[in-house]
Formats: C-alpha cells, structure tokens, sequence
C-alpha cells in the first residue's frame, strides 16, 4: 500500500489505496513503512521525504470496514487489539517519526483520523485546497489512539487540539492555514509542483547538516535550553570538521551557489 519513488536526492511516499481513500491498519502496513523509512535513513543521498496519498484523499485513517468486521489490528480481546496497534499501527507512525531527513506531507485531500495524525509527524505540511483536516475519533466511540494528543497540541495549541478533539469537527484548508497546521494552501494542481520544489531547497543543503538540524528541532521540545546550547556546540564541531562547511564558506565568498556532497 506504500509505493516510495527516490529521484535525485528526494524520495516521495505514496499512500496506495485510492479506490477506499488510503485507510490504515491492514496486515503489513507496519513493516512496510518501517523499511522503508529504514531503507532512506540508510541512505546518505536522500536528503527530503514528501508523503502524499494517491487519488483523491491522503487518507481516511483507521479502515473502519476492519472495524465493522472486527478484524485485523482491530480484532480480538483487549490485549490482542492493543497489540494489533503497538505492532501495525504505530510502527507506521513510528517509523515516520524516526525519519532522520526533513518529511514534507503534501495533504492531498481528506487527512482524518489517524490520517491527520500522519500529516502532523511532517516537519512540514502543505495543503491543496481540497484537503480537510479532522481527528474524529469519538464520533467512533474511541479515543485517539495514534498518539495525536501528543502532538498535535504541539503544533496548534491545547485549546485548539482540544476544540478539534471533543467536537469531532473536520476543518478547512484556510482554517488548517490560520490555525498553523499547514504552512500553506495551493491548487489541487499545483500541490506537487510545490512540495517538490520545496523539497528541493531542502534537498539542496548539506545531507549531515540537515539530519542534525532536524535531531535538534525534535530534542529542543523537551529539554532546557542549557541542554540544547550543550548539544548544539557538539553537533556544531563535527559540522566544523566537514566538507561540506568548507564548501558552504567557498561558496559564499566566491559568490556562487554551493554543491554539497555529503562529506
């Protein structure tokens, strides 16, 4: 269901079910997105990850035909449903999560649910103007299980995480916008134009140089800035040491754009 496509240094993720809006949760999802993930992590070369979803939505969230049916990660007593998400459902969300390269979401279309959850471990998220954003979950009977209280409150607020969590209300890409849960909004046509040309800004950076800057970003919502000055001046020497730093001086003082290479 995961279709990943590298060119250059940029590697897009494909939500694969169209004809159901890309739902998560069937047997293998999990592994799928774990190698993948490991597989671009492994790789130097790619430097920036864009997720979208095929054909009209990024994607619906939990399959809820498998919940009718009680089946799947949704099947079985407690434990064995509670398994179904620790072992399927959030290695996917772990997995983008421990993505170590910049991840663009380009929203697509409907982004619901766990779905929305999805687009929100991006370090970046772009919306067409036909996308929607929503974490339903109680209009089910459930609860968010895909950890969406944690990070969503992040991105937007408590108030506004908490608003969207105990209505169930499905937002607009203008609200999503001035909410701060996109960065922008573009034609339907022109989303992967976009995200692709972002992508290759990001793409142009130093590859050692971007995984840090993002390791830094992620550990700086949790620890005290005396902590972060700490790991900054350490990530900052071996930076230092590189290649790449020399060629970013060169470049400026030679007034052309520079070619980092990753060394």
């Amino acid at each position: 269901m995961l279709r990943s496509e590298t060119t250059g240094h940029i590697t897009t993720l494909t939500l694969n079910r169209p004809e159901t809006m890309n739902p998560l949760g069937a047997k293998g999802d999990g592994d799928a997105f774990a190698a993948a993930c490991d597989a671009i992590n492994a790789d130097i070369g790619v430097r920036c990850v864009i997720l979208t979803g095929a054909g009209r939505a990024f994607s619906a969230g939990g399959d809820v035909k498998a919940m009718k049916q009680r089946g799947g990660s949704f099947g079985g007593n407690a434990p064995e449903i509670s398994d179904g998400y620790r072992d399927n459902i959030h290695k996917v969300l772990r997995a983008l999560y421990g993505l170590r390269v910049p991840l663009i979401a380009a929203v697509n279309g409907p982004a619901i649910g766990l779905g929305c959850d999805l687009a929100c471990l991006a370090d970046i998220r772009i919306a067409s103007d036909k996308a929607k954003f929503g974490v339903t979950f109680l209009k089910l009977g459930l609860i968010p299980g895909d950890g969406g209280t944690w990070i969503l409150p992040k991105i937007i607020g408590e108030a506004r995480a908490a608003e969207l969590f105990y209505t169930g209300d499905v937002i607009d890409p203008a609200t999503a916008l001035d909410w701060g849960l996109v960065s922008r909004v573009v034609a339907e046509d022109a989303l992967m134009d976009e995200a692709r040309s972002l992508a290759s800004k990001v793409a142009a950076m130093p590859p050692h140089a971007l995984r840090h800057a993002k390791n830094l970003m992620r550990q700086g919502r949790s620890i005290s800035y005396d902590s972060a000055l700490e790991m900054a001046a350490n990530a900052q020497a071996l930076m230092h040491l590189t290649e790449d730093h020399m060629e970013g001086v060169d470049a400026l003082l030679e007034r052309r754009a520079p070619d980092f290479k990753g060394s």
